[in-house]
């Protein structure tokens, strides 16, 4: 009896043992296992990574781009398909070809913020993390696929650097131990920002001239009537946007007989989608006749700042670029090419300027219908 009555609690203490042994933590009940450290990721999500993380994959909408930003493309073992092709759309792309196509392929690519990883691929590259620009839902599926963390660092498109942008940088430098050089990017970003619009925020709306930008890149190439309210680019410089008229934050295809209301003094097209225009002129160039900034020839570049997400670079030196077309005393210091040189060095050590021009994004005046 004496026998049974112990065996009987020996059974006891290892049951309750196992139970607390294999219980999950709650986000509220200690802290993580030894030799890692929770990160909350864009979404709020608690993850649990390495205390040290040696290696990454960055996936979706922007997280390559703020790896280059961050200076860690060598911590990345394995890349997208969308970065295989050298494409001066994506600003990191042309510096970082080479070396992102050398990683093994992760995942699709692109911006939808759905999960569009490779599971079978990760798990044989096994990184540290993955920082993926997905929705929360993407997130979860991806580590339930793999096993492996899954940080969301997603941002936006919206307005001009916005603060989605800021919390995705932060949360990214927090994984990969980059804090110094995101608060370096960050304070850039904020003396550029403040430095634009210093130099426009006395002047009134009465004497501005009237902007229009239009074939944007947005979830694809787009034609004359692909806009934006809300453009970045001109909110930095207080510009006036014709199209802010319709009171929607971001892209929308415009009514075109819209346009000739508005009747802009000054348009703005994205170079990359000029055959797209041509081909609307020659099916109708009597519109394209009858707005006055076509005729009087104010017609200008606007290079795509958006693709799987936006390319800081590209939206801040388009900033400066309007302003030397719209404000041209204020920004009569500002030469194009160095001002681009500047920045392009700075968020990724290498002035790719002309690159871009050869690529087709480029400063300048532009003749719609050639």
């Amino acid at each position: 009896m004496k026998i049974k009555k112990i065996s009987a609690l020996f059974l006891s203490v290892i049951v309750i043992l196992s139970f607390y042994a294999f219980e999950p933590r709650s986000e509220a009940q200690g802290e993580a296992a030894a030799g890692t450290r929770i990160v909350t990721d864009v979404w709020g999500r608690n993850v649990e990574i390495p205390a040290a993380v040696k290696s990454i994959i960055c996936l979706g909408s922007g997280a390559p781009r703020m790896a280059a930003y961050l200076n860690v493309i060598g911590m990345m073992t394995g890349g997208e398909e969308i970065d295989v092709d050298i494409a001066v759309i994506r600003d990191y792309n042309p510096v970082y070809h080479e070396a992102l196509n050398k990683l093994p392929i992760a995942g699709r690519g692109g911006g939808s913020g759905n999960n569009n990883g490779y599971p079978e691929e990760i798990i044989m590259i096994a990184p540290d993390v993955i920082l993926a620009a997905f929705s929360h839902e993407a997130a979860d599926e991806l580590f339930s696929q793999t096993g492996i963390p899954v940080v969301s660092v997603r941002y936006f498109s919206n307005n001009f650097a916005d603060e989605t942008f800021y919390r995705a940088m932060r949360v990214f430098a927090e994984v990969a131990g980059a804090r110094e050089r995101c608060e370096a990017v960050l304070s850039f970003i904020d003396e550029r920002k403040k430095d634009l619009n210093e130099r426009t925020a006395d002047i009134p709306d009465s004497r501005k001239l009237r902007a229009y930008t239009g074939a944007v890149t947005f979830n694809g190439r787009q034609g004359f009537a692909g806009t934006y309210a809300n453009f970045g680019p001109f909110m930095a410089i207080n510009a006036l946007n014709v199209a802010d008229e319709v009171n929607e934050a971001g892209f929308f295809h415009v009514d075109l007989e819209k346009v000739i209301v508005w009747d802009p003094d000054v348009i703005f097209l994205d170079p990359g989608n000029m055959d797209i225009v041509n081909d609307e002129y020659s099916t109708n160039p009597s519109y394209f006749d009858s707005l006055r900034a076509v005729r009087e020839g104010r017609v200008y570049t606007m290079p795509a700042l958006n693709h799987a997400a936006m390319n800081m670079t590209y939206a801040i030196m388009n900033a400066y670029y309007a302003g030397t077309v719209l404000f041209p005393e204020r920004f009569a210091d500002i030469d194009i090419a160095e001002k681009s040189a500047e920045i392009l060095t700075f968020f990724l050590g290498q002035n790719t300027y002309d690159i871009m021009a050869e690529g087709g994004l480029y400063y300048g005046t532009i003749k719609i219908g050639e």
